[in-house]
């Protein structure tokens, strides 16, 4: 049963035959068709979903029959076998490639899963390489792991040649065939042992072409070189041929006349000509030459001529030379032109001339053929004519030296022969001037330094002399433009650097001195010395304090000064004074510590002073106060202590005495004494003098004596009133505890008292 194709009948159009009913049964019929139609397309949608099945590459290998080293001529097979692994059915279609070195070599598409064969037939040494494998399947691919073949063995190479004789210069093809061998070669033509050419082609075979040039028997053979990158493999020899090189049927002749002695100013005939030669369609050149100077040439003709006034310079070799095709022929003749006279030599008398000195040139020729020339026939000149020296002698001409440089040449003529000499330049020297002796660095006494001595002008070399006090003590000569004399010294005094001058000369003359050497010399520090304004001891708080750093040494010189354990100075200055000094206004006891200073100038050598310990004292109004208060204090303990002492005296005794002593007024016989009487009261004195008690055990030992004083207070009546004060006691203590008894006045009968005494 035939179906439609979908898109010859559309779906969605009814057909005509269904519009009358008596065709009903026809347009069901169409409709089923339509149907199975439908149902055709999806189930060849779902094949065709199906046919897409998944796979994987497996594995890939590659293997070389019947082995990887091979003898040449061997049927090699390259093998390639894949393993796919797929769900579907449909055959799926697979690229292979085989490569060789990276190149590839053979390319096929199958759908067949057998294994893919390269062959190669009767195998070459141009197979030899690295082979594998490659398989590409959709957008999956994989490539086998690398097999080396090798094939081993050449072809014996083949030579053949046009001709076997050959005359010398003619062509002669030579070809070289190596048999079944493919790739690159590269061949090699050898004339006995000796390689005489070689070519590489990408073929089996060559021809080239060879000349012979020089007549005689040449063995001839070839071999080649297959190139497999990067290794090359080299044949056998070929077979030998011998060939014959003949002569060309032509010679050269060579005539010169005089042919025996030539002088120079001789006239010398030349003539190169062909004998033996037989005329042919050959174009024949015929050449005239001496060393590389081309004399005459000539185009198919049998002579050439050449004349020439010859010179002791002409003497050598000339050639005659046959060029016909790629024949060459030669025949060289030697002449030896004996000199009339040698080149002139100008010399310059003195060596050395200075400007506007008398000079003398002198122009001689050293040899002459007597034979020929007489001395007199040989004439001299300078050149330019306009040269400023006069000739005063044939060979002699004297002026002066020009202020600059010139240059002379001379002139030897004789029988028409002209010669020049070298051409000499005179540079007049210029006279050395005075030199200028200087210092390069400052002077450091004790150091050395270096002294410059240069001319402002004079004429290279100079010799440049250091002298002290008259006495040469060395000497450099100048020889370039930029050098300069430097002598190294050293002084131990600053008066010795006057004592040195230098002399330079360039010429036998005597030198030019220069003045004595003038330059202020550098003296190293001394060790400095501090001093502290006020004294040390007088450092008072409040006072401005100056430390003077003092030097001896050449100023400038910079002064730093230092406080101990701080690194960082506490002034920094530069002085051209030998002192200076650094200032602390209104010292405290802060400032108190050690001090020193430092010191250096040009020369560089850092010194340093003594420490200096600095204290600080109070100042004196704090002096005068502590020193008032200390005076006030001591006076009121002096005050204290008098009216201690004057209110209470102090009476030993050495017996044991008791005494009472009392003073009263006299009795007055009048009643104006009387009345005069003091109401102050009396005192009265009682000294007591203990006695040891008779039971030590029991009072305890006391020496001394108690003093008890009463006063007696006067009546105006006449009659002393006593009153009790109670009593002091003073005791004097000998290292033992006294007991203070304090009593009162004991009263006893008058007359037992002493009667004081006015």
């Amino acid at each position: 049963m035939h179906i439609r194709p979908p898109h010859s009948l559309p779906i969605n159009q009814p057909s005509h035959k269904c519009v009358h009913l008596q065709d009903s049964l026809q347009c069901s019929s169409h409709r089923m068709g339509l149907v199975l139609l439908l149902t055709s397309t999806l189930l060849s949608s779902w094949r065709a979903v199906d046919a897409q099945s998944t796979f994987t590459i497996r594995d890939v290998t590659l293997s070389i029959e019947p082995g990887t080293d091979v003898p040449r001529d061997t049927n090699v097979t390259v093998r390639c076998q894949a393993v796919v692994s797929s769900s579907g059915q449909e055959a799926l279609s697979r690229q292979y490639t085989i490569f060789k070195d990276t190149v590839p070599v053979y390319s096929k598409t199958s759908s067949s899963s057998e294994d893919l064969l390269y062959l190669l037939p009767e195998a070459r040494a141009s197979n030899t390489g690295k082979y594998r494998c490659q398989i590409i399947i959709k957008d999956k691919k994989m490539e086998s792991k690398t097999e080396k073949l090798t094939v081993t063995g050449l072809s014996t190479p083949v030579l053949h040649l046009n001709k076997v004789v050959v005359h010398e210069g003619e062509e002669l093809i030579a070809r070289c065939t190596a048999p079944g061998e493919t790739g690159s070669i590269i061949f090699y033509f050898y004339e006995d042992s000796k390689e005489i050419h070689e070519e590489r082609v990408n073929s089996n075979q060559t021809e080239v072409k060879l000349r012979f040039k020089s007549v005689g028997v040449r063995n001839i053979h070839c071999a080649y070189t297959v190139l497999i990158m990067p290794e090359s493999f080299t044949s056998k020899e070929s077979n030998a041929t011998t060939i014959s090189v003949i002569e060309f049927p032509v010679t050269p002749f060579l005539e010169i006349s005089p042919t025996h002695k030539a002088y120079e100013g001789d006239i010398l005939h030349i003539s190169c000509s062909i004998m033996n030669f037989q005329y042919g369609s050959q174009t024949i050149n015929l050449y005239l030459s001496q060393g590389t100077q081309l004399l005459s040439s000539g185009d198919n003709k049998t002579k050439v001529n050449h004349s020439m006034v010859v010179l002791a310079k002409d003497s050598g070799e000339f050639e005659c030379r046959i060029e016909m095709g790629n024949v060459v022929k030669v025949a060289t003749k030697t002449i030896s032109v004996i000199e009339l006279f040698s080149a002139p030599i100008i010399t310059m008398s003195p060596a050395e001339v200075f400007q506007r000195e008398p000079m003398t040139l002198t122009c001689k020729s050293e040899s002459f053929a007597s034979e020929k020339l007489s001395r007199e026939e040989l004439t001299y000149t300078l050149d330019p004519p306009e040269s400023p020296l006069i000739q005063r002698d044939t060979e002699v001409f004297s002026g002066k030296a020009l202020l600059y440089d010139f240059n002379y040449t001379c002139i030897a003529q004789a029988k028409g022969i002209v010669k020049h000499s070298n051409t000499l330049t005179v540079r007049p020297k210029i006279s050395v001037s005075t030199p200028n002796i200087s210092v390069i660095e400052k002077p450091i006494l004790g150091r050395p330094f270096r002294i410059l001595c240069q001319s402002d002008t004079g004429s290279l070399p100079i010799n440049y002399t250091l002298l002290r006090d008259h006495y040469r003590l060395s000497t450099v000569s100048v020889k370039k433009p930029f050098e300069k004399a430097h002598f190294t010294v050293t002084i131990t005094h600053t008066d010795d650097i006057n004592k040195y001058t230098c002399e330079a000369k360039n010429s036998q003359r005597e030198g030019q001195r220069s003045r004595g050497l003038n330059a202020a010399v550098v003296v190293p520090l001394s060790r400095p010395t501090l001093t502290v304004v006020p004294a040390l001891s007088e450092i008072s708080e409040g006072d401005d304090l100056y430390m003077i750093c003092g030097i001896q040494g050449t100023p400038p010189v910079t002064f730093k000064w230092y406080r101990h354990g701080n690194k960082q100075p506490l002034l920094t200055t530069t002085s051209n004074n030998n002192n200076t000094n650094y200032r602390i206004s209104k010292v405290t006891k802060d400032h108190s510590g050690t001090y020193y200073c430092e010191a250096f100038n040009y020369a560089n050598n850092v010194v340093r002073s003594e420490l200096a310990t600095v204290e600080v004292h109070l100042a004196m109004w704090k002096k005068v106060l502590i020193g008032g208060s200390c005076l006030l204090v001591v006076s009121g303990l002096t005050i204290v202590c008098l009216l201690y002492f004057f209110r209470f005296k102090r009476v030993r005794a050495d017996r044991a005495v008791v005494s009472v002593w009392s003073e009263r007024p006299p009795e007055a016989a009048n009643d104006e004494e009387t009345s005069m009487v003091s109401n102050e009261p009396d005192v009265e004195y009682t000294e007591v003098v203990h006695q040891p008690a008779a039971d030590s055990t029991r009072v305890p030992s006391r020496k001394g004596t108690d003093t008890v004083y009463s006063e007696l207070q006067n009546n105006p009546h006449g009659a002393a009133a006593h009153h009790d004060y109670g009593s002091v006691e003073y005791a004097e203590l000998n290292g033992e505890q006294h007991e203070i008894n304090h009593c009162g006045p004991e009263v006893n009968d008058y007359q037992d008292l002493p009667v004081p005494v006015d």
